[in-house]
């Protein structure tokens, strides 16, 4: 194994001197490296040789400092300072310090290149390459064999704790939990400062902040602190990615020994490994989730008329034959991926959204006297509340608080979205679900077409639309409308004013002249002057209760009708 020692009588290298750190003469090099960059230490590995010209520090004892004490921490071999370029002789705080940290500090005549340096080293080491070469070559073979066999990432992480002698976690592309492996010598258990719950967020999000999202900025392992109350740990963290996607990290939990050139090129043939694991699952939960959605697709359109199959299906998949069930559809917008070009791109970042959601909702699920089944497809979010048959049924208001609590914390969590929330009714029998699916599909489709944005809404809600929408044909509610409303319709097109938007405010706040007035931010007096002119123009008191009812019902069908109105011969 070359040392610096050995770097010392090195007969081709004639003239280099230590100067500082002498105690760390016997340090190890895996390899040379040149370091040129303030921003480079993420990328720096243990029992790297540094060589420098010095340019980056020259005239910045901060930055010699600075980087005398990173590269000690990263227990990189020693650094080596090219004299006469740019410094005539090595500053002595930088001496000091390499003193204390025992980092050996070098001095290379002017007369050598670094990159003669660095093939002179390379040459002494040669030798020690082609074992390591085949150590790490029978590692892969291990690694790889597991795979083969199917033992998957808890056999994987288990050989890699075991080779590298420290803990060990997998995380998804999320930062949730896959796996881990804990060894009995560490001293600072995992269990002691991190969340070890399977597939929810292990570390803190300060902590995963300061992780790259790029992995152009990410392609080789980086060491981060995490900072418990009394203790700081090393980790170093690695990606599993393919082309550039990642699919996860790897995060060794420090703590029992430094890694030694070995353990990197271990945990880089285990990345690759584990990221095939991962493309493997994947496609295995792909195939599961097609199962899946063709049979909600059936159930949610009632092609599954057997009973026997159908308690087969629900016993399969997780639902109970015998709860009654209703449906609440969520459809999404994302105004920020709109302009996005990259088809593939924004799907994924739409498909990422909706999974956050759902782990939202059934985090959210205690909240509910019930149990939910949560599906997504062409942008909205399907779920089925169950609940036992014995039970009383949900009530139109519980339903709409459940959705109410549900939009909130979306709303709150994902702020560039935009969420309309759909409500069937309950059924007692989960082969009648597909009505409520397809209920909460016409609640979704009155709210478009009334363009009420960040709303929830009961099919219940709309029921005189569904009665006028499906059994009167639209010259049918034209001509009652105008019959009806025509002569206030008619004054707002000529005078601009806003009679039939008051009159509807004073009908949903029950005739109420102070709520209504409050409701439009209009004063009272104003209101009631405006009530008196819709009273002129329509020739009543709004006192008879059929004159209400007809233009209560009219009113619905100026609502129903939108803009379509404004092109009918009368509006022109």
């Amino acid at each position: 194994m070359l040392t610096i020692k050995d770097i010392l009588e090195i007969k081709a290298l004639e003239g280099i001197k230590i100067v500082a750190g002498e105690q760390g003469i016997h340090n190890e090099i895996a390899l040379v490296n040149i370091i040129e960059n303030p921003d480079a230490f993420d990328w720096l590995t243990p029992n790297e040789l540094l060589l420098t010209t010095g340019y980056i520090f020259q005239d910045d004892e901060a930055l010699q400092n600075k980087i005398i004490q990173e590269i000690s921490k990263i227990n990189c071999a020693g650094l080596v300072i090219k004299m006469r370029r740019y410094l005539q002789k090595t500053p002595q705080n930088m001496i000091d310090i390499a003193n204390q940290h025992g980092l050996p500090l070098l001095e290379l005549p002017y007369n050598y290149t670094l990159s003669k340096v660095i093939s002179i080293i390379n040459e002494k080491a040669s030798g020690r390459y082609d074992l390591l070469n085949r150590k790490s070559l029978d590692m892969h073979n291990t690694l790889f064999k597991v795979a083969l066999e199917g033992g998957g990432i808890e056999s994987i992480s288990s050989k890699l704790a075991e080779t590298i002698n420290n803990p060990i976690i997998f995380l998804d592309n999320d930062w949730n939990l896959l796996h881990y492996t804990d060894l009995d010598t560490n001293p600072v258990p995992l269990a002691y400062g991190i969340n070890l719950k399977k597939n929810r967020p292990t570390f803190s999000k300060d902590f995963i902040n300061t992780i790259p999202n790029d992995l152009n900025e990410m392609q080789k392992s980086i060491t981060r602190i995490y900072q418990l109350e009394d203790l700081a740990v090393k980790c170093r963290i690695l990606p599993v990615a393919v082309a550039n996607y990642i699919y996860g990290y790897i995060v060794i939990w420090q703590t029992v020994r430094d890694l030694n050139e070995f353990d990197f090129i271990v945990l880089e043939q285990a990345s690759t490994i584990v990221a095939l694991e991962r493309i493997k699952q994947k496609e295995i939960e792909g195939v599961r989730l097609k199962i899946k959605q063709e049979f909600f697709d059936d159930l949610l359109t009632g092609k599954i008329t057997s009973l026997e199959t159908l308690q087969t299906l629900c016993d399969l998949h997780g639902l109970k034959i015998n709860h009654k069930y209703y449906c609440i559809v969520i459809s999404i917008s994302h105004e920020n991926l709109q302009n996005q070009h990259d088809l593939i791109s924004r799907k994924y970042e739409t498909d990422n959204i909706a999974k956050k959601c759902m782990n939202l909702i059934y985090e959210h699920s205690s909240t509910i006297n019930g149990e939910i089944t949560c599906l997504y497809r062409n942008n909205q979010i399907i779920i089925l509340v169950g609940q036992q048959d014995s039970k009383q049924d949900f009530t139109i208001n519980e339903t709409k608080q459940y959705a109410e609590n549900i939009l909130q914390l979306l709303v709150q969590q994902h702020t560039q979205s935009s969420f309309l929330m759909g409500i069937g009714k309950e059924y007692k029998h989960i082969r009648f679900v597909h009505k409520s699916f397809a209920e909460a599909h016409e609640a979704l489709r009155l709210m478009h077409r009334f363009e009420e944005r960040g709303a929830v809404a009961h099919y219940a809600d709309h029921s005189i639309y569904h009665f006028l929408d499906s059994n009167i044909n639209e010259v049918q509610l034209k001509d009652f409308f105008l019959e009806s409303l025509g002569s206030v319709f008619e004054h707002d097109l000529l005078h601009g004013t806003s009679y039939l938007l008051t009159l509807e405010n004073y009908f949903i706040n029950h005739m109420n002249i102070s709520e209504t007035a409050k409701e439009m931010f209009i004063h009272r007096n104003t209101l009631i002057y405006r009530i008196e002119k819709i009273k002129e123009i329509l020739k009543t008191d709004l006192k008879s209760y059929e004159e209400l009812l007809q233009i209560q019902l009219a009113l619905r069908i100026y609502r129903l009708l939108g803009k379509s109105l404004y092109h009918d011969e009368f509006a022109d």
